[in-house]
């Protein structure tokens, strides 16, 4: 359970009253709620991968075709292998195709 805040008569006197009191006394977490920040961009991690040429070459052309970096296509398939593998929906090649502008 949480202890109700005081009325703060301006932002000097709430200064000095955080300056001394421990928020998470102030909070009731049985009121929080998870928060999901979709337009976030996710970390990324550089990874080493040996490929076959031939496999990169395909990988390439299909990119290619699609106007799009082999690297974001590679990404694009193991998502849609991971969904896939955990049942969510339909893979991103059998949905409605999205057109994006601008740099790749």
């Amino acid at each position: 359970m949480s202890v109700p805040l005081p009325e703060f008569q301006g932002e000097d006197e709430e200064r000095e009253f955080w300056a001394t009191h421990d928020a998470s006394d102030y909070a009731d977490w049985s009121q929080a709620q998870r928060v999901v920040f979709p337009n976030l961009k996710p970390t990324t991690k550089a990874i080493s991968l040996r490929l076959p040429e031939s496999m990169l070459d395909e990988l390439r052309a299909l990119a290619n075709q699609r106007d799009v970096p082999y690297q974001s296509l590679i990404k694009i398939f193991l998502r849609e292998r991971i969904d896939m593998e955990y049942g969510k929906g339909l893979a991103i090649s059998e949905r409605r195709p999205t057109y994006k502008t601008g740099n790749r």
